[in-house]
């Protein structure tokens, strides 16, 4: 379905070059972010209330084409169950000899066209992602799947440039989000597997249909005329070709995500003061940043779903500290409870009926009527 060996390759090769360090620069940063990965875990806890079930994490600290290689393990994890699908389908369907060369010839041409585009988007990522924790890797010698928190180093260099923020401090401030997100995904068991198994039955909704895929198409036509023009208020190139049943599970998933990435921002601040100190600054930098660029860059934020994605990161970090200042940290980490605790993507934006639902809190009387 896809070449990954072309999607690496077109990656590196497209991918921007980071700024310029010296060898011994390069090594002290290395050296202080992942220091700093280490130091920042006791705090996320304090704040969050939560355990993790490891004692220490995987680190990472790479560089862009490590970045890309690292995103394509896992891009081959998630996509294998319909990559067997695919290969199923495809040898039921073969006819003869004749029709299997011919359908392999042209899978191969497609694999690599799609190796490309995966490739181009990697590269354009590549140059943003300051870190993120990875949840999709190929298991281990021993058979068991671990997440890892990994830093772009260039990245992070890059932006604390241009922001003009003390870098002790921003390094910190990034790596508290990294390892709240690690300690979501290791202190509560059924999280990661929750997250793949929707992935996954994402993935197998999939219209295989030529026809249906010709036909969606035009949706992809329509979004990126949107992304071009600055309107339009969807999600990208993800909502022009889902499904109807793809539309529900997105919906699960974007609640989900939507959460640990508010509850991710929410930390980056409640523990900010104490261990960031210089935290309001950085904040009010790098959100104007994000506003900041040209008419191409904004293009492709859109096409991609990025803003979108931005959108939902600021309504999950309300969604979180409405509730933590309602009834406190501990009645809200019931949300980890269970897949049936999460909030819904309607209850992301009324979290009064996720602590009505979840936590019996009484939900927020209706407005009165005016008087006549």
């Amino acid at each position: 379905m896809i070449d990954w060996e072309v999607a690496v390759n077109t990656g590196i090769r497209w991918a921007r070059p980071g700024p310029q360090v010296s060898l011994s620069e390069a090594r002290r940063t290395v050296a202080e972010l992942r220091e700093l990965a280490l130091t920042v875990a006791e705090p996320v806890q304090e704040v969050t209330g939560m355990v993790s079930a490891e004692e220490v994490g995987r680190i990472a600290v790479v560089d862009r084409p490590g970045w890309i290689r690292a995103n394509v393990d896992g891009f081959r994890v998630v996509l294998e169950p319909l990559v067997e699908q695919l290969r199923a389908k495809q040898n039921a369907s073969a006819e003869g000899s004749r029709a299997s060369s011919g359908g392999s010839m042209f899978g191969g041409v497609g694999s690599r066209f799609t190796g490309i585009q995966a490739g181009l988007i990697l590269a354009y990522l590549s140059g943003r992602v300051l870190g993120q924790y990875e949840l999709f890797l190929p298991p281990s010698e021993d058979g068991t799947s671990l997440g890892r928190l990994t830093l772009v180093a260039p990245n992070i260099v890059m932006v604390e440039r241009e922001l003009g923020v003390d870098v002790h401090d921003f390094r910190k401030w990034v790596c508290l989000h990294e390892e709240t997100h690690r300690l979501q995904f290791t202190a509560v068991p059924w999280l990661r597997d929750y997250v793949q198994g929707q992935m996954t039955k994402f993935l197998l909704a999939s219209e295989l249909d030529p026809g249906a895929l010709f036909g969606r198409l035009r949706s992809v036509a329509d979004a990126m005329g949107d992304a071009v023009r600055g309107g339009g208020e969807g999600g990208g190139l993800i909502d022009a070709v889902v499904t109807p049943e793809q539309r529900e599970i997105m919906d699960r998933l974007t609640a989900v995500m939507t959460l640990v990435e508010g509850h991710g921002d929410f930390v980056m601040d409640a523990a900010g003061p104490q261990v960031v100190p210089s935290v309001e600054h950085i904040r009010e930098r790098f959100s104007a940043r994000r506003g900041s660029s040209g008419r191409v860059e904004q293009a492709l934020r859109r096409l991609l779903g990025i803003d979108m994605k931005m959108k939902q990161y600021a309504e999950g970090s309300v969604f979180v500290k409405t509730v933590v200042d309602e009834i406190g940290m501990s009645a809200f980490n019931k949300v980890w409870t269970s897949p049936e605790t999460l909030p819904t993507r309607e209850e992301i934006g009324h979290p009064e009926a996720w602590m009505a639902r979840v936590t019996g809190a009484p939900s927020a009387p209706a407005p009165s009527e005016p008087a006549e």
